[in-house]
């Protein structure tokens, strides 16, 4: 009897640790109707709030109006709504917007904003030291770190570093903050609480917008954007490079699920349209690789690790994944552009958590269009776009892959969508990464590609798009295809 009640008790903890999801390293939270699913909406100036018991919207925060109104010198909302982060006891979110260089504190349990804080140039992303004392703003347009104490809602100190932090992601033990760079290859080590560099760490590229910490605390991920990477470092002194994989164009987020399968980490690879699900250990192994719509972006697991949420930035919805058969189970319609996502455990204790809440509105209004080759020149040039209806103007975002490495190419509306291409307009300059990828957006009256087939038509109202080579508008590489598609 004393055996088999030890035995009960091995398996029980056994379990329990495995169970541990990030980012605070803590056992498996049910989901239940008291969970939500938050998504940063870049070009609608919103926070979708997503009940993941029912994967339904249940509407959106509105920090800000879209473009043009946003660009009035008078405006006082929140623009370009882009980054999130969310306190231990699951009551705060808190919502960094790059272009107001602002980080907006909401009420979980009622939708309420409580405050705002003002930080220095094109702040990023943000995140709460596990004990919630204070929250990390990385400060990307400049050379430091805001750290914020969340009741007061006031800057207290900086952290200086490397030109450009990206992001903060502090290990669950809460010993050590680990800052990657966007703009310089170098993952900062810092002593969280004395607040002083510990080491400083090559990165394998300059770009890294996202890091994540493992709940056993013994891994760092970073992502690299410009080169289709993902970084994987030890969490423990001296933090050396364990492994360092070749993940996809517009490698965007990376978190961590922990099942009865085993130990994973996501990433989100949006030039491919995929996730993909590495089996952690010594080498990490591809597991599953995941189709999931347009631009992966913002990727975060469940409290229980039964499932992963992931934003598609120009598929203007959430994916849900199920992480044990690696399979979307849902797609849930959300704002505009969506780069960040979390998912946080027990954020309405009470009550329907369904106040202050606005419908989506003019933000569900969106069309996709595929770009695919245009000839023999890159036979593997393919691309995402999201028209997304701002009113009277629309946004239109294009995500493309399979082009020539650090090279330009110009963006046209053309009468055909085969050379000759006929009169074409202008509208923006494509650069991509050293991987051959790029993301390129423009504003405009640009309806007219809604009701494309994909077909050349001799109607003059109707308009294609191309990508051609910068210097020679003849020579095509890319060019709308298939019918179109929105909601």
């Amino acid at each position: 009897m004393k055996i088999i009640k030890s035995l009960s008790i091995f398996f029980c903890v056994a379990s329990s640790a495995l169970a541990q999801q990030a980012p605070w390293g803590r056992p498996d939270i049910p989901i239940s109707s008291r969970d939500r699913v938050y998504a940063a909406d870049q070009t609608s100036n919103t926070v979708s709030v997503i009940d993941p018991s029912t994967n339904r919207l249940l509407g959106v925060i509105k920090l800000g109006d879209p473009v043009p109104g946003a660009l009035s010198p008078l405006y006082k909302g929140q623009l370009l709504v882009h980054g999130l982060g969310y306190s231990p006891d699951s009551k705060t979110l808190a919502v960094v917007s790059i272009a107001s260089n602002s980080v907006t504190l909401i009420d979980t349990a009622t939708n309420k904003v409580k405050g705002t804080v003002y930080v220095g140039r094109s702040p990023h992303e943000a995140f709460f030291t596990p004990n919630g004392s204070e929250l990390w703003v990385t400060v990307r347009g400049e050379n430091y770190v805001s750290v914020i104490e969340p009741t007061q809602m006031k800057e207290v100190r900086r952290i200086t570093m490397a030109n450009g932090p990206g992001m903060t992601m502090f290990g669950p033990d809460g010993r050590y903050a680990f800052v990657c760079s966007s703009f310089t290859p170098e993952l900062t080590v810092v002593d969280a609480a004395s607040h002083q560099i510990l080491k400083r760490v090559p990165q394998a590229s300059p770009f890294c917008p996202n890091i994540a910490v493992s709940p056993e605390n013994d891994e760092v991920w970073i992502t690299l954007k410009d080169v289709g990477k993902t970084q994987v470092f030890s969490a423990k002194p001296p933090f050396e490079q364990k492994a360092l994989l070749e993940t996809g164009p517009i490698t965007n987020h990376v978190n961590f699920v922990n099942n009865r399968n085993g130990k994973f980490a996501y990433v989100s690879i949006g030039g491919v349209n995929q996730v993909k699900a590495y089996r952690r250990g010594a080498v990490p192994e591809l597991v599953a690789t995941i189709p999931v719509g347009n631009l992966p972006h913002g990727i975060w697991p469940s409290g229980d690790g039964s499932r992963i949420y992931v934003a598609l930035e120009n598929g203007d919805a959430a994916a849900a994944i199920d992480t044990l058969s690696n399979t979307v189970i849902s797609n849930i319609p959300i704002g505009q552009t969506t780069q960040a996502l979390v998912y946080v455990p027990g954020a309405v204790p009470n009550g329907p958590g369904t106040d202050d809440l606005a419908p989506l509105g003019e933000a569900g209004n969106t069309t996709r269009l595929h770009l695919e080759a245009a000839g023999a020149l890159l036979p593997n040039a393919q691309a995402s776009v999201a028209v997304n209806s701002l009113g009277l103007l629309d946004l239109i975002q294009i995500a493309a892959e399979g082009l020539a490495p650090k090279s330009q190419y110009r963006v046209y509306l053309a009468d055909s969508n085969h050379a000759p291409y006929g009169t074409l307009e202008s509208l923006a300059v494509l650069k991509t990464n050293p991987d051959g990828a790029g993301i390129v957006q423009a504003v405009g009256p640009l309806k007219t590609l809604a009701i494309n087939s994909g077909v050349a038509s001799a109607s003059p109202s109707r308009r294609f798009l191309i990508v051609t080579e910068l210097s020679d508008s003849s020579r095509g590489v890319l060019r709308q295809a298939g019918p179109s598609t929105g909601h």
